[in-house]
Order: C-alpha cells, then sequence, then structure tokens
C-alpha cells in the first residue's frame, strides 16, 4: 500500500516533514518489526508530539482508510506491533512526560511513551512504585505494558497493568477522543472501558493518557530460594504455597535447563544437580516479614524437597533475580530458534501442566523449557528448534499447537501477559466460544468503524 499523495502532504504539514513523519524506507525498517522477530514495512511513521496531532493523524487516516498501528519500543513478542497491512506506524517515543506524580492520590499521570524503568526511578523518591514489572521494564513503555495487559512477577500479589490503571485517555479509530476511568480507586459510573481497552492491542484506540494506580513501596523484601529434585516436586510445592494465607510477593519458577542456564550464563549460584527451583519472595515490614516468610518456607517444604534457603542478604537476591531476568535471552544459547508462549492455567493445575510439556518435548523430540511466574499460574513454555532444519520447525509448530491444547484442557487460556497479536491470533476460537467473539467483534466496530487500527491481530480472520 501507497499512501494518497493528499493524505502524505496534510500528515507531512502536521508532524513535520523528515523529522516527525519519516518515510525513507531506512527509517521505516526500524519500525517495521518488533521482539517477535516479524518484519512488515510501513508505509511511513508518525511521531507525535501531543495528543492533538494524534488525533488529527487518526481522523485523516480513517477519512482514506489506511491502517493506523500504535507502537511503544517493539519489546512484545506476538507481532502485535507489526504493521502487516503497511499504512501508518504511530511511535509515541516522543510522547514521553510523566504528567503528574498525587502521591495523596497515590496516583500518576503518564504519556503513553514513558519507559516503565523511568516511571519507577520516579516513584521512587514519592516511596511510591506501580506494579507492573515485565523483564522489558527497562526498555518497554507505559503504554505497550497497558496495550497488552502486561505483569511481570510481582502480578502474584499487586496484579497486571489491567488491575492498576484508573483512567485512561484515547483516540479511537473514528478520530474521537474519549476519556475512561476517574483518578479514585472506587468508581461505579457506567462501563468500565478503561479496563476494556487495557489488552487490547491498540485495536480499539489509541491511549495517549494514563492515570496509574501507584502503591506505596514495602519498607522490606526477602527472598527464598527452594531447590527440589525434580519439576514435578517444584510444582506441586507452588499449588501448596498459594493454598496457604500468606501471598507472596514474587513466585517463580525454573525447571531444570533453567536453573543450569541461571548458574552458567546468568552466574547464579546454584548447585549443578538442581532438578527445578522456585524463587519466592515475600515484602512487608519488620514486625510482619518474618512471619510471613516463615509461612513461606513451611509451605516450601514436602517430598522433593533439597534444600531452603533464605536469601541471607540484599546483594544474593539481586544477582538470584537477575539470573531470572537473564533467562529468556539466554535460551538462545541453547537452539538459535525459540518459541515463547506464556500460557496460564489455574495454579493447582500447574503440576499437570509441567507434567504435560515435559511429555510433548519427549513426543516431539525437542528441547521444551518452562519458566515464570508460578504463582499466578502462568509459565513461559519455551520451544527450542533450529530454523535452518525445515524437519524441527514442522515439529515445533506442531508442539505449539498441543501446548495450547494442554493449557485449554486445563482450564487456562493463552495468554497470561504477553497478548494474542498475530501468534496467537489463529487459535483464538479454541479459547473463545463464537458467541463471544461475535461480541468482540461488533465491540471492536464500535470503536473502530473503518477497522483501521492495528487490523489483523488479536481476532482470528473467520469464526468457526
Amino acid at each position: 500500500m501507497s499512501l494518497p499523495a493528499d493524505l502524505h502532504r496534510e500528515l507531512a504539514h502536521l508532524l513535520g516533514d523528515g523529522n516527525g513523519w519519516l518515510t525513507d524506507p531506512g527509517e521505516r525498517l526500524a519500525y517495521a518489526y518488533d521482539n517477535s522477530r516479524r518484519e512488515s514495512l510501513p508505509d511511513a511513521v508518525a511521531l507525535p508530539v501531543t495528543r492533538e496531532q494524534v488525533q488529527a493523524l487518526v481522523r485523516a487516516c480513517f477519512a482514506h482508510r489506511i491502517p493506523v498501528t500504535g507502537r511503544g519500543r517493539g519489546t512484545n513478542t506476538t507481532g502485535a506491533s507489526v504493521p502487516v497491512h503497511g499504512g501508518v506506524v504511530v511511535s509515541f517515543e516522543r510522547m514521553n512526560r510523566i504528567l503528574d506524580i498525587r502521591p495523596g492520590d497515590r496516583c500518576a499521570v503518564v504519556e503513553p511513551g514513558v519507559l516503565n524503568g523511568e516511571l519507577q526511578s520516579a516513584l521512587q523518591a514519592h516511596g511510591l512504585f506501580w506494579p507492573p514489572d515485565p523483564t522489558s521494564a527497562a526498555f518497554s513503555t507505559v503504554g505497550g505494558n497497558l496495550a497488552c495487559n502486561a505483569g511481570g512477577p510481582r502480578a502474584v500479589k499487586y496484579g497486571a497493568s489491567r488491575d492498576n490503571v484508573l483512567a485512561l485517555t484515547a483516540i479511537t479509530g473514528a478520530g474521537e477522543l474519549i476519556h475512561c476511568g476517574t483518578a479514585t480507586t472506587k468508581g461505579s459510573t457506567g462501563y468500565d472501558l478503561q479496563r476494556l481497552l487495557v489488552g487490547s492491542e491498540g485495536t480499539l484506540a489509541l491511549i495517549v493518557e494514563a492515570t496509574l494506580k501507584l502503591t506505596p513501596l514495602p519498607s522490606r523484601r526477602r527472598a527464598v530460594r527452594a531447590l527440589y529434585r525434580d519439576v514435578a516436586s517444584a510444582a506441586q510445592a507452588v499449588a501448596r504455597l498459594m493454598a496457604q494465607p500468606v501471598t507472596p510477593s514474587m513466585l517463580e519458577f525454573m525447571d531444570g535447563d533453567c536453573v543450569r542456564l541461571a548458574r552458567d550464563v546468568g552466574g547464579a549460584d546454584l548447585p549443578p544437580d538442581a532438578g527445578a527451583l522456585l524463587m519466592i519472595e515475600a515484602d512487608g515490614d519488620e514486625e510482619t516479614l518474618p512471619h510471613a516468610v516463615e509461612a513461606l518456607m513451611r509451605a516450601a517444604g514436602g517430598d522433593g524437597l533439597v534444600s531452603l534457603d533464605d536469601a541471607a542478604d540484599d546483594v544474593s537476591r539481586e544477582r538470584l533475580w537477575s539470573a531470572r531476568k537473564a533467562l529468556s535471552p539466554a535460551l538462545r544459547t541453547l537452539a538459535p530458534g525459540k518459541i515463547n508462549e506464556d500460557v496460564v492455567v489455574p495454579v493447582s493445575r500447574i503440576p499437570q501442566l509441567v507434567d504435560g510439556v515435559r511429555s510433548l518435548a519427549d513426543e516431539f523430540a525437542l528441547a521444551i523449557v518452562s519458566f515464570g511466574h508460578a504463582g499466578n499460574g502462568n509459565l513461559h513454555v519455551n520451544i527450542l528448534y533450529d530454523p535452518a532444519d525445515p524437519a524441527q520447525g514442522e515439529r515445533a509448530q506442531a508442539a505449539l499447537a498441543r501446548v495450547f491444547a494442554l493449557t485449554l484442557a486445563l482450564g487456562g487460556t493463552l495468554s497470561g501477559e504477553h497478548g494474542i497479536g498475530l501468534a496467537k491470533r489463529d487459535f483464538m476460537p479454541q479459547a473463545i466460544g463464537p458467541a463471544t467473539l461475535s461480541l468482540m467483534r461488533q465491540v471492536k466496530a464500535v470503536f473502530d468503524p473503518a477497522g483501521i487500527l492495528n487490523p489483523g491481530k488479536l481476532l482470528p480472520r473467520d469464526d468457526p
């Protein structure tokens, strides 16, 4: 698709040709892909600095029926920000202001291009934090976090992005400016549209401002490392931990291959014979924290436990968490190709999911490595293969379909925090019934009547 000449002139004038409006192929290429390694070149890239520019741009594209794909920093793994139908990519990198921090209201007002890590640094001075903490926090934007409903380790106690947003200002596919929600922690005034927009992957509206719910920083944190004989023992321990009253602030699972990578690549101090590991963290104050840690350590015990260690100091705790965050890129040392899916099941069914994934690895003769946010039932199942080997590629795709089928059979769903994008779009009819999919399409049509916002994502092409 090439842009109509009059649209090009209008948007070049609006945004500044060669500055906020990029049409050179080399410049457009940087916005053609995301962390899924999919790629599609847009016809132009817009770099707005105000909501008025975003609104005018969308109105112009609506009039010409030109696709518009919103983009943060492209850290998502599902192809959600790849402009598969060309058109205009709207990158929010210049709308990166923290507009207000209101400690008394426990909220912050930000533009979508603010980096998660920069926001956390600004909030720290006020004794506050925003709970979503994806692995990409240093590089990903708040707008991108909201678009995909990002979570991270802290979601087990504090919730994901959807649970930590109060209000949104956004531009619909028809170019209408809408305000959803309110800067209060209670509200019962109409439909909960801000929660609907979070996780919609830019298919309903482009977020131009967010009012975020903040949480006080805990005064203390302590980590516990539990090593197990095998993954089954660790998975059973997760179910025990989440069945008792004390909620951990983090509960992360690693299988044996991940333990080895965390040791050999990430530098964690881990024994060579551990079959699985749980990283458990509690937070609180000086008085209550020891009791919480004691309760978690008690629940972590049981058959298969090899060792249970209370991290001696903050340095040891940070080294272990750093090794966990390095796991995803470290998997490239095992195989050049990786399919990383973030399936989620009820916590009590994690043992069945882990066992089932191990059986699939044997059946398809592929390495399948699992780690992730076990306290939410959210595991990152990584299918490793060599893309240069067509047979391995076919087996990897077949294994992926079976992982999804297993997850759904256990009462789970396709994504806990990455979203659907392109990667899981065609599996949606297995997870969502025809009547519900039809309703989703109707909602899409109301927000985006011409279908220009991030077309080809999230919703399958044809209902079953």
